[in-house]
């Protein structure tokens, strides 16, 4: 009995230790309840369920893997460093949105790919910032943040948004000679592509000077960064427990598997819910998907606002749609680019108005470094008129 009870203990002990690691990571966010819907979302698409049945429970499904991603991402950052910290953000704090992405263009859904892209940048800048103002401002008179911080992440939202300009502005100039024999495919695709490697080039030097040669002028935003987390936890629990670096790379290996699974059931049955809902593809890539891959990212944003941390609040709304803007899009042209799928940064001329107004209400509203309930309104109801007019809009061929 002796020689067997180190043993027993050994694996009893290896027990506990996964049993806390899952409950530690089941209660970094409340959207962790929907995990129930996992293992119905791969039954429904794997047994083919109706269409419907397969996206609306992939849908709910994708919810709180995404939660996972963005906890287990901020947990390894913590063991290595802020500058590989800040990258990994960057990264595993949009695969969501990569995966999804990386699907419907391997199935040919560029459509689905830059409507939903543009629909992230659109509902971080307008509904999740709206509801930030609306939610801490709407028992204080001013909330303040930080002007400087908030400027420069207000000229770089510019910039994106000029790389998205410009193609359309291009195309537009064009002689219809060429967009009749089809060259000007090929000068957009061209265009998009060196864009794309310019805005990923700024958005590296933004990391920089985020985390390495300005970063002074962001320590409060990491200051109440250390008392949250990216997944919604609780903002006042400073007995925080953190996974291990192996224990987190094993969690985001594991949830990425089961995002690409539920992702490619969610994205191969768009098709005949366009058919049988009535809904466009433009409307469920630019209002609907989002809502799936930002849900952790905009309960913390409003929670921390309601906490009085405008910092933390804006750098969760504005960093989330300046991500999508300089590092995920372009870098699924890149993508394209070597799966040899034309994905460009060629939006329609309303797609292109809708974001330039955004953009321009937003960086107005945040250049004065204070905010208030009605700012909030102003932008929620915004981006309400916008949903409107995308339901209303038929499909178009947006990518060339």
């Amino acid at each position: 009995m002796d020689v067997h009870t180190p043993l027993l203990s050994s694996h009893d002990s290896t027990f506990r230790k996964g049993y806390k690691i899952a409950i530690v990571t089941f209660k970094s966010s409340i959207v962790n309840y929907l995990l129930i819907f996992v293992p119905l979302g791969i039954i429904s698409g794997y047994f083919e369920f109706n269409s419907s049945w397969i996206f609306w429970i992939n849908f709910l499904a994708i919810i709180p893997l995404a939660s996972l991603l963005a906890f287990a991402t901020e947990e390894l950052a913590k063991h290595v460093g802020e500058t590989l910290g800040g990258l990994l953000n960057a990264t595993f704090g949009n695969a969501v949105e990569l995966i999804v992405s990386i699907i419907a263009l391997k199935n040919g859904q560029i459509s689905i790919v830059q409507s939903s892209m543009l629909g992230s940048i659109l509902s971080n800048l307008l509904l999740v910032l709206g509801c930030c103002f609306i939610a801490g401002g709407y028992n204080r008179l001013q909330q303040k943040f930080n002007q400087t911080v908030a400027q420069t992440m207000s000229s770089l939202m510019a910039l994106a948004t000029a790389g998205l300009i410009i193609p359309a502005a291009f195309h537009a100039s064009l002689p219809d000679l060429l967009n009749d024999d089809g060259s000007s495919d090929h000068m957009i695709l061209l265009l998009s592509r060196g864009a794309s490697i310019v805005l990923l080039i700024i958005y590296v030097l933004f990391l920089v000077f985020q985390l390495k040669t300005h970063k002074q002028l962001f320590e409060n935003f990491d200051e109440d960064l250390d008392e949250t987390t990216a997944s919604g936890a609780s903002i006042d629990d400073h007995e925080e427990v953190q996974l291990s670096a192996k224990s987190s790379i094993v969690l985001l290996l594991l949830v990425t598997v089961v995002v690409s699974i539920c992702a490619d059931y969610l994205v191969g049955s768009i098709d005949e819910i366009v058919e049988s809902s009535g809904l466009s593809k433009t409307f469920i890539g630019l209002i609907i998907l989002p809502i799936v891959a930002n849900a952790s990212e905009h309960v913390t944003a409003i929670i921390v606002a309601m906490k009085d941390k405008m910092d933390l609040a804006i750098g969760v709304a504005i960093g989330s749609s300046l991500q999508i803007a300089l590092f995920v899009l372009p870098f699924m042209v890149l993508i394209g680019w070597i799966i040899d799928v034309p994905m460009t940064l060629f939006f329609s001329t309303f797609e292109t108005s809708v974001l330039f107004i955004s953009m321009l209400i937003a960086n107005y509203l945040i250049l004065d470094g204070e905010s208030n309930w009605l700012e909030g309104v102003l932008l929620v109801g915004t981006y309400t008129i916008i949903a409107l007019a995308f339901y209303y809009l038929p499909d178009t061929t947006r990518s060339l």
